[in-house]
């Protein structure tokens, strides 16, 4: 599981950051990426990456302001010329289903693969065996939500020492143990799965936030995250300002990473005012009130590693 910065600006595209997007890329555990946000010129951003198009699976919309849903139509529809034949499904706001089926619609754009749109609320909007995703309204000028990734637990490492001395050879019968299953051997033994596994593996969590000013539904979705991407479009001293304009500084989003005991926090969305010169001084600004933090910059890539790991 890997987090990949397509685009990190905000309002519109500057030469050293693009506008938002960003790619959960889930190769190992599902061989696809799920894209948050998609704002203009994110085709041209993948371009420079090994990323493929045809392995993206969901599109998480935060909210429908142009800086993050101008480049969708244009990369729906590329898709059906790279390769792309599985289906896609787009998750957003009331409206993502007009705008995706009227800028198709006219510019007479036939997809060879299919798509399913969810017009979402709060709650959860997606769950199965692997993950579930959680939407909360933030506060913006229009609603924006943030997405909380929970990957499941997953099972604990085969104890396949036990299972020798149980006498069962490696097979088959250990592929059911590692899923859970509860095996019967020719004589009638059962052999209890949780006998032969260690500890579960606990899931990871990843929060990636919309467009908002500080508030407490930001904080529930960043609760023990271990990465929460907040933006911070203006530098702790403009609070004011941010508050006119409904967003964050770089220590509000901060304070939303301590509150929730986040273990990292990734600050986005910065504004162009900002030169490369100050992007040090944002991060160290965010770093006076939660240490592990860093400022985003387009085409980094942040690992996100099994938490038996770290």
């Amino acid at each position: 599981m890997e987090v990949f910065f397509l685009g990190t600006g905000s309002g519109v595209p500057a030469k050293l950051r693009n506008v938002t997007s960003i790619a959960l890329k889930l190769l190992e555990e599902r061989g696809a990426v799920w894209l948050f946000d998609c704002g203009e010129a994110t085709q041209h951003q993948i371009l420079h990456t090994s990323i493929k198009p045809r392995r993206i699976e969901k599109i998480f919309i935060t909210h429908l302001h142009g800086d993050h849903i101008y480049g969708l139509p244009g990369l729906l529809s590329s898709r059906s010329f790279q390769g792309g034949e599985s289906k896609v499904t787009i998750y957003g706001p009331p409206g993502i289903r007009d705008y995706i089926t009227v800028s198709l619609s006219i510019s007479k754009s036939y997809l060879k693969y299919p798509i399913e749109i969810v017009e979402i609320g709060e709650g959860v909007v997606y769950e199965d065996g692997q993950f579930y995703v959680e939407a909360r309204l933030l506060e913006h000028g229009i609603p924006s939500f943030g997405y909380r990734i929970m990957e499941k637990d997953r099972p604990g490492t085969l104890l396949a020492d036990e299972l020798e001395k149980a006498g069962v050879k490696p097979g088959p019968i250990y592929k059911k143990i590692k899923n859970g299953e509860p095996v019967f051997l020719d004589d009638g033994t059962q052999l209890n799965p949780t006998d032969f596994l260690g500890p579960p593996q606990k899931g990871r969590i990843v929060a990636i936030l919309g467009d908002t000013r500080y508030c407490d539904s930001a904080v529930a979705l960043a609760k023990e995250a271990d990465l929460l991407i907040h933006e911070a479009t203006l530098s702790g001293s403009e609070e004011k300002l941010a508050q006119e304009y409904f967003h964050s500084t770089t220590i509000q989003a901060a304070s939303t990473a301590l509150k929730a005991g986040a273990k990292k926090l990734c600050l986005t969305h910065i504004s162009s005012r900002y030169d490369r010169n100050s992007w040090e001084q944002l991060e160290k600004e965010a770093q006076t009130v939660f240490s592990n933090t860093v400022v985003a910059e387009d085409f980094m890539e942040v690992p996100i590693p099994l938490r038996s790991n770290r």
